[in-house]
């Protein structure tokens, strides 16, 4: 198929299939007439890009599982390099998690601090409305 189709069929745009070819993660490959030349394998790479940038995992994070399915396994994550990607993922997540939650206790410390202020107190004026 030649990209037109390819990026159609992906929901993606020809720049992007350009940019992937540029960064190695899509093989580059001529027809007789000069037109790119794709296969259905090259719409699973891109359909394993797609699902792990959405995911979170940032372009070159893909790779390991580009190369997987290249190499001739039908899922891009059943390699060594793939494997340790998904587990410095999960570790960054775990980071991520651990920050949210601390942000989230502070949130509601700060909640019961200032439900607590008004109690017995005067009611708030709001500025707004005078």
């Amino acid at each position: 198929m030649r990209i037109g189709e390819l990026a159609a069929r992906a929901g993606t745009t020809t720049r992007t299939l350009r940019y992937y070819e540029s960064r190695g993660l899509l093989p580059v490959r001529r027809a007789g007439n000069g037109y790119r030349s794709y296969e259905e394998d090259d719409l699973r790479l891109l359909e394993q890009i797609r699902t792990l940038q959405d995911f979170g995992f940032d372009l070159e994070e893909t790779r390991p599982f580009v190369e997987c399915l290249r190499s001739g396994h039908p899922e891009g994550d059943s390699c060594p390099a793939s494997l340790a990607v998904y587990r410095r993922k999960l570790t960054e997540l775990d980071a991520l998690i651990g920050e949210l939650n601390a942000v989230r206790a502070q949130v509601g410390a700060q909640l019961v601090r200032a439900e607590a202020a008004l109690e017995g107190g005067p009611e708030p004026r709001c500025e707004l409305t005078g």
